[in-house]
């Protein structure tokens, strides 16, 4: 996370960004050895998060208790210096990250079922107004077949902690140039981000 408080997003802030993407980066140590999982992931009402992964992946097994950290990021951009208004600037990138940081535990059968509904679920949820996929879709046996080549997790987190780098620390002139350079190169979201975060600032 960026030292300067004034990127420091609040533990709340970290876990509804995390729900968005919904998509970890989880950085475990299986087997002595490093590995980074790429999986989807739900945040629970707990603010804990369930994941599943395929048992071929390399980082199996992973021990109940194994310390991990998830990490979810949206796509940053590059900001010039020549967008500022302001001399003598640098080169920097904006972005948002989230973390959370906690001990792994195996979900049983009927967890992992669970945790794969509400997966479909959120995300479907988002495609309305398409009737959304159940797995009720499925011939049973093909579900229970695919299901028994993955393995499902819940990281039990203990701190959650974020940081949205979006210029807060620069004028409100600097912040205007930057937008407009962003969007000029088509950068919308990363701009649409910042506007947010400056919200109050540019009025």
């Amino acid at each position: 996370m960026h030292p300067d408080a004034a990127f420091a997003m609040s533990a709340e802030a970290a876990r509804a960004f995390a729900a968005d993407i919904a998509f970890a980066h989880i950085f475990v140590l299986a087997a002595a050895a490093p590995a980074v999982v790429h999986a989807p992931a739900v945040i629970e009402a707990t603010g804990d998060l369930s994941f599943h992964l395929a048992r071929r992946n390399r980082a199996m097994p992973i021990a109940a208790g194994t310390r991990a950290i998830a990490s979810f990021g949206s796509p940053g951009a590059y900001v010039s210096p020549d967008w500022y208004g302001s001399a003598d600037q640098v080169p920097t990138w904006n972005y948002v990250v989230a973390e959370a940081e906690g001990a792994i535990e195996p979900l049983d059968d009927d967890a992992l079922i669970a945790h794969l509904d509400a997966t479909s679920a959120v995300q479907e949820a988002r495609l309305a107004p398409k009737p959304a996929w159940t797995r009720d879709k499925m011939d049973p046996r093909r579900f229970d077949a695919m299901r028994g080549a993955i393995t499902g997790f819940t990281l039990r987190v203990t701190e959650w902690r974020g940081t949205a780098k979006l210029s807060q620390n620069k004028s409100a002139a600097d912040v205007r140039g930057v937008i407009a350079g962003l969007r000029g190169i088509g950068k919308t979201h990363p701009a649409e981000l910042m506007e947010r975060a400056n919200k109050a600032r540019l009025g």
